[in-house]
């Protein structure tokens, strides 16, 4: 009970009636200081009773033989309590069985009759510090707890619980590091939303991104960005993920595929949910936290974060909702999947090269190998390319990416590379 420190409240339970006169003497200059408050019972029923009342009490100090309630049934009760005090217990010279019991009730500490006040003094203090140092880690709960809860709206649970103890990895400023850039669009929605009641739209919504951030949130990505109906996710922040590109490819398929299904379930109730268009680029980007004191956004910055977003764009081109770059492919290792053809992108001297990741079923189907056949042609400059294409579009009319070649060729085009702005 130093000054400076926090007030305590303790209560004595003890049937002596000259106790209580004892201990605020012995504590007078403590109490006057408002370092300490003292509360008393003559039993443990009484001390319940003043528990009740008294919810911030820190320490009880009670003795064992009392009338109707002694102390080893009062700390029995005390374990029952939500925010138990810490005791110490009181017990007669030599009395080793009780105070053995006691300890294994949970008592903190021990004292023995008659009671030396500058022991007492001293074990009081003990007991305090034990008190704070209980607090202080509650107190840190709590607020792991509560960054927890406000992390797991961006990221994985196993990282958000990560930097929830280290808050330091969210501190503002960026760095530049690899990532994997993922963007997803749905096509036609803002003309949707003119047709939709306010509370069909946040069913919609919200429905839509519960499922999408669950699987970003199953391969580990981060949610930068939520803006209307688009999602901006991260592989390889905050936390390094060597496999980023693996990760992103792997979330695009599934992202896919629980958004076909979604607006599958949405057809069936009358409303038509436009395709979830989405773009993947792997490379260098600046990320972290970027605001000011009462506001700041994790997100990144740099040519790979636009060029996944214009990637996102390019499936209206090919009639694709898949779009990843060749840097992705790369990165990726054991990539399965087409390619698209080359992308010119606005502001850019140099193409980029396309890919459409593909299902399992997909990659070995029989059409895969035709679709390369026609596609080498292409690039060849070959004028097989046109029946090759033709014949594709034939077998498989739902194939956009040999359709838009096909016309293409029929309008004079002799290549693969696409604009898009």
């Amino acid at each position: 009970m130093t000054p400076g420190a926090p007030s305590a409240k303790i209560l004595v339970v003890d049937d002596e009636p000259d106790l209580e006169a004892l201990i605020t003497q012995k504590f007078r200059r403590q109490i006057r200081q408002g370092l300490v408050t003292f509360l008393f019972a003559h039993d443990g029923q009484e001390a319940l009773d003043r528990l009740a009342e008294n919810r911030d009490v820190d320490l009880v100090v009670s003795d064992i033989n009392m009338p109707r309630m002694d102390g080893l049934t009062l700390l029995a009760k005390l374990q029952d309590l939500a925010e138990r005090p810490s005791t110490i217990i009181v017990s007669a010279y030599g009395d080793m069985a009780n105070i053995r019991t006691a300890m294994n009730r949970g008592a903190f500490d021990f004292l023995t009759k008659p009671i030396d006040f500058a022991d007492l003094e001293t074990t009081i203090e003990r007991t305090l510090r034990h008190v704070e140092d209980l607090r202080e880690g509650r107190r840190r709960q709590s607020l792991a707890e509560r960054a927890h809860a406000s992390l797991a709206r961006y990221f994985s649970p196993n990282l958000a619980e990560r930097l929830a103890g280290d808050a330091s990895g969210l501190e503002l400023g960026g760095h530049r590091r690899d990532v994997a850039s993922l963007f997803t669009d749905i096509a036609g929605f803002t003309g949707l939303v003119e047709s939709l009641d306010p509370a069909q739209l946040a069913e919609i919504l919200n429905g839509y991104f519960a499922e999408m951030t669950d699987l970003v949130f199953a391969h580990e990505g981060t949610v930068a960005k939520i803006v209307g109906d688009a999602l901006h996710v991260l592989f390889g922040a905050p936390g390094d993920q060597p496999d980023h590109a693996a990760r992103a490819v792997a979330c695009a398929l599934a992202l896919d595929q629980a958004a076909e299904s979604f607006r599958a379930r949405w057809r069936e109730r009358g409303i038509e949910i436009g395709v979830t268009r989405i773009g993947v680029h792997a490379g260098p980007a600046i990320v972290g936290n970027f605001g000011g004191g009462r506001y700041f956004d994790y997100t990144a910055y740099g040519d790979t974060i636009n060029t996944a977003a214009r990637l996102e764009n390019a499936n209206k081109a090919f009639g694709t909702r898949i779009c990843v770059s060749e840097a992705v492919v790369i990165r990726a290792g054991q990539f399965r999947g087409r390619p698209l053809g080359d992308l010119l992108l606005r502001g850019k001297q140099t193409s980029l090269r396309a890919y459409e990741p593909l299902t399992e079923a997909a990659y070995a189907g029989p059409l895969l190998a035709q679709y390369q056949d026609a596609y080498a042609k292409l690039e060849a400059g070959e004028a097989g390319a046109l029946p090759a294409f033709a014949a594709l579009v034939g077998l498989r009319p739902d194939d956009g990416v040999a359709a838009f070649h096909l016309k293409r060729l029929l309008n004079g085009g002799n290549g693969s590379r696409v604009e898009v702005r």
